[in-house]
């Protein structure tokens, strides 16, 4: 049972989440037009409202930590007009106080409809979409056949960093592990900056501070660094060596949404990709 006091700072952090959400999103992402100059970035809580089918007023007042209740049907109408990510989505449902939703995870509102076909005409190559945190939210054919299986891990435990500190077989399949994991956990360390009070972020750290003493060692060093690696190479048990190039797209100019693109760095790993990687179309 929670106390007066724990409830009013759940809605004051429900409130600061819902600010930071609705500033990642441009109208252009939401299909409304820019409508002149705007003081601050990101949507107004009028279109937010809008576009979620509730009153300007009553969002306002949600924004504002003051003691009303959500439904789960509206919001779940707020997390779909702000894009949130499963993890996100639930967060958002433990901030305002309701029972904990049912997510579909097969699909999130944070991954568009033509990412989704996106990742389905750049098969047989690799693509996974992630979040700041390192989620993979989702990914295709040729991705679930680099990596092993992803389609065969719990979707909480889909973590890039989870799965390359802690899991075997993805370390065995990234030649440059050593390489690869620090800038991997540097770049996480700067990303956290945004997130510092959300308990998502707090307890990856503290859990993969306790299962992995590489991670540890890493997280010890405070290196700070958002560079990404511009190719990578992987040891697959049928396909032998594959190299690829990378390319990142983003949801938009402040998402936090990433699709990761494995381009072939040469003709060896194409082939290998057309031969190998059964695709969905």
């Amino acid at each position: 049972m929670t106390t007066g006091i724990e409830d009013r700072l759940r809605r004051t952090e429900l409130g600061e989440f819902l600010r930071n959400r609705r500033g990642r999103i441009t109208p252009e992402q939401v299909g409304l037009p820019l409508g002149g100059r705007r003081r601050t970035p990101g949507l107004r809580r009028e279109e937010v409202a809008q576009l979620a089918g509730v009153g300007v007023t009553w969002y306002t007042w949600l924004e504002q930590g003051r003691d009303i209740n959500a439904s789960e049907q509206v919001l779940s109408a707020i997390s779909r007009t702000l894009r949130l990510d499963p993890h996100e989505h639930v967060h958002l449902f433990t901030l305002a106080g309701a029972p904990e939703p049912v997510t579909e995870k097969k699909h999130c509102s944070a991954i568009t409809p033509s990412m989704r076909d996106m990742m389905v005409q750049l098969e047989p190559f690799p693509v996974a979409v992630r979040n700041a945190r390192f989620d993979v939210l989702g990914h295709n054919a040729g991705y679930d056949w680099l990596m092993g299986g992803v389609d065969a891990i719990p979707y909480e435990e889909r973590n890039t960093l989870v799965q390359c500190l802690l899991n075997p077989q993805w370390k065995e399949r990234m030649v440059d592990w050593e390489q690869n994991v620090p800038r991997m956990v540097s770049s996480f360390r700067a990303a956290m900056a945004e997130h510092m009070g959300e308990p998502g972020w707090k307890s990856l750290v503290k859990r993969l501070r306790a299962e992995s003493p590489c991670f540890e060692e890493l997280w010890s060093q405070h290196d700070v660094n958002t560079e990404q690696a511009k190719s990578k190479r992987y040891l697959h048990p049928e396909a032998g060596l594959l190299t690829f190039d990378f390319t990142y797209l983003y949801a938009g100019r402040r998402s936090e949404i990433r699709m990761s693109v494995y381009t072939p760095a040469n003709d060896e790993t194409h082939a290998k990709l057309r031969e190998f990687v059964p695709t969905t179309r």
